[in-house]
């Protein structure tokens, strides 16, 4: 028991994780019920008092720790009474109780664009919106239901922040912090001869790298929300991943050499603000150390003068790395501080001065802009979360209708069936149906045989129902959705019994009301983007490889003065809708042959790579021979990028199929005296072309995340 107790405490696998939420979620639902309904004689708040608790605790899966939780309840807190006002006055008349359930269900569901943790919650709150919709209708108990969902909300809060506190896990910004101690500890590896890492060093940088990777890193940890300090942690992590790539491939510095010694500086004002960086993401302080000999040294090794193609591509590797290491002290100052820490962000560019906006543009936005800028992005029918909440919304308003039209006894729960069972493609809502009108079945035989024996006592219904409640909500989400359908209808023929008199009858009522939930949930999910995810990730993955290879044949011809930022915004876009659609797709349920040798996330990576490579840095300007050798270069990758988004997307390819580059690409020597910004842009397009060698062979993923052999410094 002892050892039982111990695991239930500092456990982290599913089962220690379960049971904790489930002895809070039965704490605050059965504090609530029984003090409503025992105590109080109060049956209308006992009952918005025990749904308001499952519907953000059992139903809900919003990540993190217990009191991370109860942040995030507390938020929706406003938006839980306020659905359960618009329910109670929608419901009189059928027509405006289905309307409301179609837009509502849509804008509840659609939130889901703004972060993990606001998907997690949807589900909750559209119950607490099914919930007044049905009969009794009585506008007249409105206070009711309101004071017993205050109070289940806040009791769930208090249980979550208090009860059995989940032990702790690092933080994104933990990980970034110890990413750009790594970083530092490498630059102190380069500094000394002979100016190269070893093997042993160069898998410890690759693992913190890969730390930071969004697939490695839990749901409640990944800074997806749309505010300022979530976007900047996100570019923190981002930057301290391209920081460690080009410290892993920096080619072997000569100190003899005349850019020997600045290039030791250099990396040397590397180490001093990676250290910098890493007490600021560690500590929350203001960094010990500033930036601004790592700038000068930057600009005065891009205006130093370099002779033959070696010399070249190793200053423009220290260009890159100096870049890198700004980026991410900006960035962090932004994750800290807020808006605050962008005083100090000066972004590199030509002239010293490329534009805060364009690497730092969310520092400069007003939080309802940057609300406005997610939620407008996936506002069209091919972001997977207007797809999804068109999907929920359309099938809520079906079930609404057929339940106000038919009389359907208690159609809450075929509300909540449709709710709880419509998967995001076919193949996964058909499979959970199965599974779920099995367990049902079983769980509505038992509620029969207990309701049928117990008849009207209804002590025995509230002796059963707190043991009943925490076995059904600590194996639930273990065992799977069969079990889980079981053990609910279990628990809500215990808790309505308590309520009403009932008979076993009730049992059969909530099977009859999954099957036609079920029912509808299938048909709306064939008839809305049956496939899922799938299909959209291919034109996405598409559209992100037009917009690169837009943006690359814009960089370059333009290579002669300062890059522009308008082609960032819509590869910015592009990639955020494909992170999105890759996201779901790797959650759903597929044939076994869908997506046979497709390696999306080497397409994601050349996007980012699109995003931190084209800018010109500080220096002497090229000259019409050098623009014409990046040009022609910038051509071939451009031509590829399309080849490449017509194989991620053939059924909707438009236009006559491009032939891509042929051949080996065009890269040669620039002409004697070359400046180094024509060796950064060389390297950044050698970098897209061993891109496009990956996207051609369909290499792994864990290839797409890493520098190419010919790409020097890319991450």
């Amino acid at each position: 028991m002892r050892a039982a107790l111990m695991e239930l405490r500092t456990g982290t696998g599913p089962l220690p994780a379960a049971a904790r939420r489930a002895v809070r979620v039965t704490l605050a639902a059965g504090i609530g019920f029984y003090g409503f309904l025992y105590g109080l004689d109060r049956p209308v708040e006992a009952t918005y008092a025990l749904f308001a608790a499952v519907a953000l605790a059992g139903l809900s899966r919003i990540p993190g720790s217990g009191r991370l939780r109860a942040r995030v309840v507390a938020r929706v807190l406003p938006a839980a009474c306020a659905l359960v006002v618009l329910g109670t006055w929608l419901s009189v008349r059928t027509w405006a109780a289905v309307a409301g359930m179609l837009v509502i269900g849509f804008c509840v569901a659609f939130s889901s664009a703004a972060g993990p943790r606001l998907a997690g919650a949807a589900p909750g709150l559209q119950l607490l919106y099914i919930l007044p919709s049905f009969p009794p209708y009585a506008p007249d108990t409105l206070g009711q239901r309101l004071t017993g969902t205050v109070a289940g909300v806040l009791l769930l809060i208090l249980a979550e922040a208090t009860v059995l506190p989940d032990p702790v896990v690092p933080g994104y910004r933990d990980l970034a912090a110890a990413a750009a101690a790594e970083a530092a500890r490498c630059a102190a590896v380069l500094e000394r001869p002979p100016h190269t890492l070893p093997m042993a060093e160069v898998a410890r940088a690759s693992e913190r790298a890969q730390a930071l990777r969004p697939s490695k890193v839990g749901e409640a940890q990944r800074p997806a929300g749309p505010g300022v300090r979530e976007r900047a942690l996100a570019h923190t992590g981002l930057a301290a991943r391209t920081l460690l790539a080009r410290l892993r491939s920096l080619p072997p510095l000569e100190p003899i050499a005349p850019d020997g010694t600045a290039g030791l500086e250099l990396v040397r004002a590397v180490r001093e603000s990676a250290d910098g960086t890493a007490a600021l993401l560690g500590e929350g302080g203001p960094p010990p150390t500033s930036s601004t000999r790592l700038r000068d040294l930057q600009v005065s090794l891009a205006r130093s003068a370099v002779t033959g193609p070696g010399p070249g591509f190793r200053n423009a590797a220290l260009l890159e790395l100096a870049d890198a290491a700004l980026v991410l002290r900006g960035a962090a100052g932004i994750a800290v501080r807020g808006r605050a820490g962008a005083t100090d962000v000066v972004v590199p560019g030509a002239d010293q001065v490329s534009g805060p906006a364009d690497r730092f543009w969310y520092a400069w936005e007003g939080p309802v802009r940057l609300w406005w800028r997610r939620l407008a992005g996936n506002g069209g029918p091919r972001s997977v979360h207007f797809q999804n909440a068109v999907r929920i919304g359309v099938a809520l308003a079906v079930a609404r209708a057929v339940a106000g039209l038919d009389s359907l006894p208690h159609g809450f729960w075929a509300m909540l069936a449709v709710l709880s069972l419509t998967g995001t493609n076919a193949v996964q809502t058909r499979a959970t149906v199965r599974l779920a009108l099995i367990g049902t079945l079983v769980g509505a035989v038992a509620a029969g045989g207990v309701l049928a024996l117990a008849g009207e006592a209804s002590t025995v219904y509230a002796i059963v129902l707190p043991p009943l409640m925490l076995f059904a909500f600590c194996v639930g989400p273990v065992r799977g959705v069969g079990w889980a359908q079981a053990m609910f209808t279990l628990v809500v023929a215990m808790a309505f019994a308590q309520l009403s008199p009932v008979t076993w009858q009730l049992a059969a009522v909530r099977f009859l009301d999954v099957l036609v939930g079920s029912a509808i949930g299938m048909v709306c999910g064939l008839l809305a983007w049956p496939r899922g995810a799938h299909d959209e990730l291919g034109r996405a993955v598409a559209e992100l490889l037009h917009a690169a290879a837009e943006d690359v044949q814009a960089a370059t011809a333009a290579f002669g003065r300062a890059r522009a930022v308008e082609p960032d915004q819509r590869v910015r876009h592009a990639l955020a809708m494909a992170e999105s659609a890759y996201a779901q797709y790797q959650t759903e349920r597929r044939h076994p042959a869908a997506a046979a040798g497709e390696d999306w996330q080497a397409a994601m990576m050349t996007g980012h790579h699109v995003l931190w490579g084209g800018r010109r840095p500080p220096g002497a300007p090229p000259g019409p021979p050098e623009e014409a050798v990046v040009r022609e270069y910038g051509a071939w990758v451009a031509a590829g990028l399309r080849r490449a988004a017509a194989a991620a997307d053939p059924v909707h390819a438009t236009g006559p199929a491009d032939p891509g580059p042929v051949g080996p690409a065009p890269r040669r020597s620039g002409p004697e005296g070359a400046p180094p910004v024509f060796y950064t842009a060389m390297a950044w397009l050698d970098s897209l072309s061993a891109d496009l060698n990956l996207l051609d062979r369909g290499a792994g993923a864990s290839g797409a995340s890493g520098p190419g052999p010919a790409a020097p410094g890319r991450a």
